[in-house]
């Protein structure tokens, strides 16, 4: 057997558990022409096709799926014996490709990175800003940040801190304009500017606790936006009242920019999370930030 005979296979087996060439060229940092040169000269080698590839998807033939059955446990073991002289030379390594929202990377990642790169310097963290939740494992990313009521049953959440509660707040010159609501109901009366989910198309609705049930108002308002973050600016500019994270609006109510409304009919959900599929191989890199988010959320 020559050297050679090897190249590709890595290649082929992160295609083949991505299904697809983008997703897999970007966990391996290569371009997915190159990857997809790599794999070809691998069927070039066997004298078989492995994948069966068109415009919209790609799937493995008959021999690619019997293939991967006998080289894709060696793969794995190959992998997890390399990481885990990783974690005997305690230096995780390598980049780890996560996907969160804007809101969410304000909120509870920000303040963190600056701590685990310094117990980590040999890992780079790629961040990807998505509004609308994506499916991590398709898109090639290791791990996700969201509210925990969005995140998928199948897989594992680590919390990042407490439950969140929301507030309606408005600039102290619009409600000046615009009498304050007592009860949602009011609102009708009202400028709201309205968030759209970039992944669902539809528009969020603002959930109150009245009565002691929760209840969604549909909101109109002159503004819609897809940035959660930049309802805060739009608020502050006085375009009117937005709905946001009370612990975002804290500072500005603070100092006097914004005025809050509503507070006693304001919700509380479960926090912020970080969520990754469940595996028994996981990279090292992400088991260390596992473990560096589980210290920081306590």
């Amino acid at each position: 057997m020559k050297l050679k005979q090897l190249n590709g296979l890595i290649a082929f087996w992160k295609v083949a558990e991505h299904k697809g060439f983008s997703s897999a060229a970007a966990e391996l940092e290569v371009s997915p022409s190159a990857l997809s040169q790599t794999i070809r000269q691998l069927e070039t080698r066997l004298g078989v096709r492995l994948l069966n590839r068109s415009t919209r998807s790609v799937s493995l033939t008959e021999a690619g799926e019997a293939y991967l059955a006998r080289v894709g446990p060696a793969l794995g073991q190959v992998v997890e014996a390399g990481e885990e002289l990783n974690v005997m030379q305690g230096r995780p390594a390598g980049t780890l490709r996560l996907n969160a929202a804007r809101v969410s990377i304000a909120m509870v990642l920000q303040h963190r990175l600056a701590g685990f790169f310094q117990e980590h310097p040999q890992v780079h963290i790629e961040l990807t800003n998505d509004e609308g939740f994506v499916d991590i494992v398709e898109r090639g990313f290791d791990a996700g940040i969201r509210l925990g009521e969005s995140i998928q049953q199948d897989m594992v959440a680590v919390p990042l801190g407490g439950p969140v509660t929301m507030a309606v707040v408005g600039s102290p010159d619009y409600l000046k304009r615009v009498p304050a609501p007592r009860h949602p109901n009011d609102l009708v009366r009202h400028n709201c500017v309205r968030f759209r989910g970039p992944g669902s198309g539809t528009i969020y609705k603002w959930e109150f606790e009245v009565d002691g049930r929760p209840v969604e108002y549909e909101v109109q308002g002159s503004l819609t936006i897809s940035d959660s973050l930049f309802g805060l600016d739009a608020a502050l500019e006085g375009v009117g009242l937005v709905y946001t994270f009370e612990a975002l609006a804290a500072p500005l109510v603070k100092a006097k920019r914004l005025t809050r409304v509503l507070t006693r009919f304001s919700p509380t959900f479960p926090g912020f999370y970080l969520y990754y599929p469940s595996r028994h191989d996981q990279p090292t890199k992400l088991k260390a930030l596992i473990e560096f988010v589980g210290r920081s959320a306590k």
